[in-house]
């Protein structure tokens, strides 16, 4: 199943947000102070093409520098990513295959303006590793 909703969110939305990180991303590497948040970019830019069976663990140890990095993205570019979110969910919504697509979409509004101090594991991974 987590196959198939891959493939037709892939369709539907993760190259559309794929490429807003990616963007993001590549400014950011060409700025070169902003390389960490570049390269933060481009994992979510992977996390955003293939989302279902992955997920977002916070790193409770991350720090102050984590924290002081997420207000600067969120003030240039998480702000404008987490938009690019909602108006992909919005028309997700209204078909019935769509929802599970929307509530995905709405899911990764969270790093998408907090990106630094965040992990994106498998699903399955985080369950044995719980145990």
């Amino acid at each position: 199943m987590r196959t198939l909703l891959n493939v037709i969110w892939l369709v539907f939305a993760g190259v559309w947000l794929a490429l807003g990180y990616v963007v993001a991303g590549i400014i950011c590497c060409i700025l070169i102070i902003t390389i960490p948040f570049g390269i933060a970019s481009f994992r979510i830019a992977a996390y955003a093409l293939w989302p279902f069976g992955r997920t977002v663990v916070r790193d409770p140890d991350a720090g102050v520098m984590s924290a002081i990095g997420n207000v600067i993205w969120l003030v240039f570019a998480g702000i404008w990513l987490a938009i690019g979110h909602v108006i992909t969910a919005i028309p997700l919504f209204v078909s019935i295959i769509g929802i599970p697509l929307g509530i995905a979409n709405l899911k990764m509004i969270p790093i998408s303006l907090l990106p630094l101090g965040a992990r994106i594991v498998d699903v399955d991974s985080q369950y044995h590793s719980a145990r």
